[in-house]
């Protein structure tokens, strides 16, 4: 393919992310339009910020179409080391959820938010090892294990024996500690 340019690139890569059921590294879609993932970083800002609802995950770039179907979502608290993690996004994705998001307080910048988007243990284990192989460290651990998770399942079923699961491994922040 010919190198794209400007905003015949960004189209381009928007009708890309949006066709794709995935999320797309930025490494796929720059070989997809023959520049740089820099180029491709750029790209997704200017992109974000003419209002299109794309967002970073751990595994590439996603399109946040609007679902046909509502799911039941959730933020429960949870309290946990690192060490941890891997075992409870298994047990939440398990138990049938995806697991969007965690959130912590931070004393200064208030209510820091990163996207996991994990909903399979491939996808769990995909993302313990970018973060195994980047050395980046888990939010978590600037709270002393306290943390939000939003979850999200085709039912309010699905959802209550996640946080039953979460509960029955520790892993679950009561209103009583």
């Amino acid at each position: 393919m010919k190198k794209l340019f400007g905003e015949q690139r960004r189209q381009f890569l928007l009708e890309k992310i949006k066709s794709s059921n995935e999320p797309m590294t930025g490494s796929d879609l720059a070989a997809l339009a023959n520049v740089s993932r820099q180029v491709i970083v750029g790209d997704m800002t200017l992109l974000k910020a003419k209002g299109e609802p794309i967002i970073a995950t751990s595994q590439g770039y996603l399109f946040l179409a609007e679902r046909v179907t509502e799911l039941a979502t959730r933020r429960i608290a949870c309290r946990h080391q690192g060490e941890d993690t891997e075992r409870e996004l298994k047990l939440l994705v398990r138990a049938g959820v995806t697991v969007k998001d965690v959130s912590i307080e931070h004393p200064v910048y208030g209510e820091l938010t990163a996207g996991i988007h994990v909903a399979t243990v491939e996808q769990v284990e995909a993302f313990m090892q970018r973060v195994h192989d980047t050395g980046a460290s888990y939010l978590l651990e600037l709270t002393d294990g306290t943390h939000l998770h939003t979850i999200t399942a085709a039912n309010h079923v699905t959802l209550e024996k996640a946080i039953s699961d979460m509960r029955d491994n520790g892993f679950l922040l009561e209103e009583s500690e």
